[in-house]
């Protein structure tokens, strides 16, 4: 009989607030998802891995997070809509995109068309259209209505870092034209636009969405790479950031670009985009972020360092001001009006009139202040809660070391005089840093009835609640490097690199003691099966016993006394190397050492004699761990492999080849209930835990979900769950499930995975052999999931074609034979309630999803054509789905045109196919007007009947328009 195994699924993750992957979003509390009550301070959406987290920011509480189970891949990209604020548009690493609804965390839509990771997603101004830059340095333009990709553009020669809509509309036009300002109050333009775009190649480029070509390239940076991009709220200038911190201004010419978007022809000469100059950060990292204050003349600008850098725009008047400070000093050191003019060639009239139009860019972008952040700042982005003001403005960062952040900073007073100058002052006002490690969690343990879970890292340990995911207790502690809970679960103990053994009492969340141990660092430690000692190893080559005992302290300034745990050193075992590991059997006869030479000693816990020497390791082992029964050993090394061995005569039973990477710990199931007492689990840095039988020397699951190098485990007293914790700062649960497993259905699906995978890259490699260099290409991409929907398309269209000219045969026999029995038809259309073939090839082809049909229709070969044709004309005289129908047969032809055209076969079908569409389309089209005709009288009636409250719109117009100032790049030329 096959054995069968339990499956272990991953259930929940914890301990990671935002990853160093993607960036932040602040959105307000009316736009956010969970029932809680409005803090006013907002809410942060950000990326956690494969998950999309929503935090809120003044509590420090987790709202909701979003996830799609298929999903594996890393968030990299978060993008929300202008016009829907509660639409997200999210990149991951694969190249996939999701458009989630935060309402509800549910994927609207899914696309698939990059290679590699996305970099960078946008929406455009109403929301319909979104575009995605990747590190396959292309560009995709998607259309979010109709699900579908429209186009890609080709022209960088590396991965894009920046991606901006321009849509200037005749409203802005007017207002930039007459007052220096722009107004964003103004109705959506209904041209499509432009398209700014920055690379890691140095190269911004302005695309015409409408005629999907690039009107202008420039080179952004003079030093390398340009990393960061961001466009003024007002859309009339841009700013663009690289390495050195160095930052480049460009102004936009609204007014050209809306003209080139009214005319078919397109002037030579005219340049849309002007250099401004150059600025120059106070760190000298490259750019990674820029982000303009939506309603406030300020900008943030960081790099990799633990800085934000507020810049400030100045307006007009202090430009003047600044400037005629500045001749004023230039007229007193060269003494008379004479002596300046034969210097500077200019008399004073002259340089008055000039004054503006030649003054340095660094006159009108002046640094305001640099904030300095708890950790390296990963990405930032403006608040607009309602605390906010002209008086002071707030910024939301996340850092690297795993937080939230939002700090206060106040604008400058426009009342001050230049001499009152001073640097303002900024305040933390709020953090979201207790639910995670700043750095990586070390070593992992859970308490004897598995409820607590304790993780250590360098500066905190943490107790968690394993069934809430909450943290519940928080400790400072040195660096740690392995913890343990002692007997009663009431106190942790921690080994640190520094050589201290520290206690720490979770009920009263107080340090109780730390012990100067060893000389070097504890690598681990153990309590003994008994209860009453604990086992330290160190680097300094020696194996300490401590025994445990209350004593009474007394309370200083009183004469009462108080218990209090003490650790008493009672032996000490010394070795030849340092200590990696050691291990007690669960009968207490042996302890097993695995030293940094490569070997393990096993040594009786009693009389500390050595007993066994375990030979084979070529690099060190770095962990290890004995059976429940006392009768194995495994051991993990450096080496990637792992090794059996038997603790009776010190025989390795079996070596393998385990993972990718050095392993970095084994455990086994503590007990042997279910017959598994065993089975092992090993984590590697290879990202991926292993679940073995140690009877068999067999494989049984690989659990992958860990993004970085795995560095703890620990396993559940009854084996229901595994505990692992990974360099991506995530602690992840897996669970063990009643589904059963079998050890070659699992290597099938290895296998599956592994063909999949290499043919998704093959075909990918095909159709850029295909498409060339050519600057504009098809937004599609074959995966798995298209190309199992056009093998179902083609499968139906075999089925449908066969059974309906045997229907219709049927049908013409019928009149000469009206007592004729009718022909057995295929069984799976009879299964399905005996639909007819049309029927069944249109449910195939609705239930494709939108975003992926095009690329299934490519799946079907020429041959095959003739029999689409023949149903997309059914479907046509029939008013079966015209909308899905149009779509199919206008893609088909564009594909297959000049074969088509060749072909005298297809000229009758098409013939009847477009007789049929006209009609078709010629009654929706009276249809629609009817309906339009009808509501257009309801909502004259509804108006006619409704209240009407007078207002004065133009005084309302120009009343918001004053309120939203903006700067004007244009006039500053």
């Amino acid at each position: 009989m096959v054995k069968s195994y339990l499956k272990y699924k991953h259930s929940q993750s914890f301990g990671l607030i935002a990853s160093n992957s993607a960036n932040i979003i602040w959105t307000a509390d009316s736009h956010a998802p969970g029932a809680a009550r409005n803090t006013g301070a907002g809410r942060a959406v950000v990326g956690a891995n494969e998950e999309v987290l929503c935090w809120d920011i003044k509590k420090g509480e987790l709202l909701s997070h979003w996830i799609e189970n298929k999903c594996k891949a890393r968030v990299t990209k978060i993008a929300q809509s202008k016009a829907d604020p509660d639409i997200f548009a999210i990149g991951y690493e694969d190249g996939s995109i999701r458009i989630w609804d935060s309402k509800i965390a549910t994927v609207i839509v899914n696309f698939n068309g990059h290679k590699s990771a996305i970099t960078h997603v946008v929406f455009d101004r109403s929301g319909v259209r979104l575009a995605s830059g990747s590190k396959d340095t292309d560009i995709i333009i998607w259309d979010l209505v109709a699900e579908v990709g429209l186009f890609r553009l080709r022209g960088h020669e590396d991965q894009i870092t920046g991606l901006e809509f321009l849509q200037p509309d005749a409203t802005s036009v007017v207002d930039s034209t007459t007052n220096g300002t722009t107004s964003t109050a103004g109705k959506f333009s209904t041209q499509e636009g432009f398209l700014l775009t920055t690379g890691k190649d140095s190269l911004i480029k302005l695309w015409d969405v409408a005629s999907q070509h690039c009107v202008e390239t420039h080179v952004a940076q003079s030093n390398g790479e340009c990393w960061a991009l961001s466009v003024s709220p007002d859309g009339s200038g841009c700013i663009t950031a690289g390495n050195d911190g160095e930052m480049k201004v460009w102004s936009i010419d609204s007014t050209g670009l809306y003209e080139l978007s009214q005319q078919i022809h397109r002037p030579v000469d005219r340049r849309y985009l002007s250099d401004r100059g150059v600025l120059r950060r106070h760190g000298k990292d490259k750019a990674l972020e820029i982000s303009f204050h939506p309603s406030l003349d300020y900008f943030a600008v960081h790099g990799s360092e633990k800085a934000v850098e507020i810049w400030r725009m100045r307006s007009f008047d202090e430009v003047k001001k600044s400037l005629a400070r500045k001749r004023r000093r230039k007229r007193e050191k060269f003494g008379s009006m004479e002596n300046l003019k034969e210097v500077t060639g200019q008399d004073e009239d002259e340089e008055k009139a000039d004054d503006v139009s030649t003054a340095e860019i660094s006159e009108f972008f002046i640094p305001h202040m640099i904030l300095r952040t708890g950790g390296k700042v990963q990405s930032a982005d403006w608040t607009a809660s309602r605390a906010n003001s002209t008086r002071s403005m707030e910024i939301l960062v996340s850092t690297t070391n795993n937080q939230l952040e939002v700090y206060r900073v106040p604008t400058k007073d426009s009342h001050k005089t230049a001499k009152s100058e001073e640097i303002p002052d900024y305040t933390r006002i709020f953090s979201v840093d207790q639910p995670g490690h700043r750095t990586d969690i070390r070593a992992l343990a859970l308490s004897s009835d598995d409820r607590m879970l304790a993780s250590c890292s360098n500066g905190s340990l943490k107790v968690w609640n394993v069934r809430t995911r909450s943290c519940v207790r928080t400790f400072d502690c040195g660096y740690a490097l392995c913890c343990s809970f002692l007997p009663g679960d009431k106190i942790a103990v921690v080994g640190t690199k520094t050589g201290d053994l520290e206690l720490f009492d979770v009920a009263s969340a107080a340090m109780l003691d730390t012990v100067k141990a060893h000389e070097g660092a504890i690598w681990t430690l153990q309590v003994h099966p008994d209860g009453r000692s604990i086992v330290s190893g160190s680097a300094d080559k020696s194996a300490k016993f401590w025994r445990f005992d209350v004593v009474q302290e007394e309370i200083p300034g009183t004469k009462r006394t108080t218990p209090r745990l003490k650790l008493f050193l009672t032996r000490t075992l010394k070795v030849a190397d340092d200590i990696l590991s050691l291990r007690f059997s669960p009968d207490s006869r042996l302890l097993a050492l695995a030293l940094l030479d490569s070997t393990v000693k096993v040594f009786f816990s009693d009389s500390l004699k050595l007993f066994l020497n375990l030979y084979g390791h070529k690099l060190p082992v770095l962990s290890m761990d004995i059976s429940f029964d006392s009768k194995l050993i495994v051991t993990c090394s450096a080496d990637k492999n792992v090794r059996l061995w038997g603790l009776d005569f010190g025989d390795c039973h079996k070596a393998f080849f385990a993972h990718q990477d050095s392993i970095l710990q084994v455990l086994f199931i503590p007990h042997n209930q279910d017959g598994n007492g065993h089975h092992f689990f090993s984590c590697s840095k290879d990202q991926m835990i292993k679940y073995w039988d140690g009877d068999k020397f067999e494989q049984i699951q690989r659990l992958d979900g860990h993004h970085e190098e795995i560095w703890a485990l620990a396993v559940s007293r009854t084996g229901a769950f595994v505990v692992s914790a990974s360099h991506d700062k995530s602690i992840r649960v897996w669970e063990q499930t009643d589904e059963q497993i079998f050890l070659e259905e699992e290597k099938e699906k290895e296998l599956e995975e592994l063909y999949e995978s290499t043919l998704t890259t093959s075909l990918g490699v095909d159709q850029d052999e295909e498409g060339g260099n050519e600057a504009v290409a098809a937004a599609g991409k074959q995966t798995v999931e298209t190309l199992m929907a056009g093998e179902k398309i083609i499968e139906a269209l075999e089925i449908g074609i066969a059974d309906h000219y045997l229907m219709r045969e049927w049908n013409d026999n019928e009149v000469t034979q009206p007592k004729g029995i009718q022909p057995a038809r295929n069984p799976l259309l009879v299964a399905l309630g005996g639909i007819s073939a049309e029927t069944h090839v249109m449910n195939v082809l609705q239930r494709i999803k939108a975003a992926a049909l095009q690329d299934a229709l490519l799946v079907i070969p020429f041959s095959t054509l003739p029999v689409l044709f023949t149903f997309l004309g059914i479907f046509a005289s029939r008013s079966i789905n015209i909308p899905l129908t149009c779509r199919i047969l206008f893609f088909m032809l564009k594909t297959h045109h000049r074969q088509v055209v060749a072909s005298k076969t297809m000229r009758v079908t098409l013939e009847g196919i477009r007789l049929n569409l006209r009609e078709a389309l010629k009654r929706q089209k009276d249809e629609m007007g009817y309906n339009l005709a009808a509501l257009r009288i309801i909502g004259n009636q509804v108006q006619d009947k409704g209240v009407k409250n007078y207002i004065d719109e133009d005084t309302w117009e120009d009343r918001e328009i004053r309120t939203l100032r903006k700067w004007g790049f244009v006039q500053v030329s």
